[in-house]
């Protein structure tokens, strides 16, 4: 027995560091295949936010429920943890869904259009989903709002998770055990080979670079010329003259979606705010009567600045960036509540 096992550690051995070799074989592309899978194949370097399974304890579903519900169990059965945030869970604000049809744009006047189809929120956070596919965070303007606080959020996604759960949030930090599982988690909405507008010319190139029958660095390149590595993020301000407004005649009937997908997500019933809203009269007229103040109940104000956390109300309103929320699709709301009060 002693001799046999002599025999098959080398064997082994070999197989084991054939498998750390570099392969040409070829990979069966569907509309599922992850994309960072093709990439590696293709000689990519590998995100440095994988899962560092040395952390215990983890797993994609307390990652899921973290993002979606704020707590879990802890590990051991002791109980569940704190709430991450007494105000918001990571889904007020952002999507765990594809909600771009067009991957390669941050146009939201095609992301409503696709969202409404879709029965999805139109909010103020970019998705979640693909999230570990890009590579830098907090982009364009943001630094304007956190400052220094962006600068270990830009390039690190550990990083951006812990700063929107402390500041955007205003939650606890999270542990470690919490931050890699949550990681384990948004590694399974990773971008997937249907979610692009590939043509099949550029998928069929692809698939041949992955077999080395060409230029893998050309394919890495193509393939990711399909997707945003960001997301771009420009603060626009309200009107100077709130009575006309942005200049642009409103569309109610498109209006009606920002208010369905947008403000009735986080207002009705007061799901993450203070502040109540619904399909009646009231809403509308409320609405309707502040949208052209210099006041904290105008729309124009709210959405292009925000609201801020204060002592003992620390759930507050994030703003509207420009590709998040275009000015006409703002005057399309104001039409919209105009004639529903009517």
């Amino acid at each position: 027995m002693r001799s046999l096992i002599i025999f098959l550690t080398p064997l082994l051995l070999l197989s084991l560091l054939a498998g750390f070799q570099p392969q040409d074989k070829p990979i069966e592309i569907s509309s599922d295949t992850s994309v960072a899978e093709v990439l590696d194949a293709l000689g990519a370097a590998p995100a440095e936010h994988r899962v560092n399974m040395d952390v215990g304890d983890i797993s994609a579903e307390i990652g899921r429920q973290l993002v979606h519900e704020g707590f879990v169990p802890y590990p051991d059965g002791d109980g569940k943890t704190r709430r991450q945030s007494k105000h918001f869970v990571c889904t007020s604000c952002h999507n765990t869904v594809k909600e771009d049809p067009d991957l390669r744009y941050a146009d939201p006047e095609a992301r409503l259009a696709y969202v409404a189809e879709n029965n999805i929120p139109f909010l103020p956070g970019t998705t979640l989903y693909g999230v570990v596919n890009r590579k830098t965070y907090y982009n364009g303007d943001y630094e304007k709002k956190y400052g220094d606080l962006v600068r270990p959020a830009r390039n690190d996604l550990r990083g951006a998770i812990a700063l929107c759960a402390t500041e955007c949030a205003q939650g606890r930090e999270l542990e470690d055990w919490e931050m890699e599982s949550i990681l384990a988690y948004l590694w399974t909405i990773d971008l997937k080979m249907g979610d692009l507008s590939l043509p099949a010319k550029s998928l069929s190139s692809i698939e041949a670079a992955t077999m080395g029958k060409g230029d893998k660095k050309a394919a890495a390149a193509l393939l990711n010329s399909y997707f945003m590595d960001h997301s771009p993020a420009t603060f626009l301000v309200p009107p100077t003259d709130r009575v006309a407004g942005y200049g642009e005649e409103g569309d109610p009937m498109n209006g009606a979606l920002v208010y369905e997908q947008s403000c009735l997500h986080c207002h009705s019933e007061r799901r993450y705010s203070f502040f109540n809203l619904d399909e009646s009269t009231y809403s509308f007229n409320f609405l309707e009567k502040h949208f052209p103040t210099y006041s904290r109940y105008s729309s124009y104000q709210v959405l292009r600045y925000g609201t801020s956390p204060s002592p003992g109300k620390r759930a507050y309103m994030p703003h509207y960036t420009q590709e998040r929320m275009s000015n006409q699709q703002v005057e399309d709301l104001r039409a919209f509540v105009s004639k529903g009060m009517n």
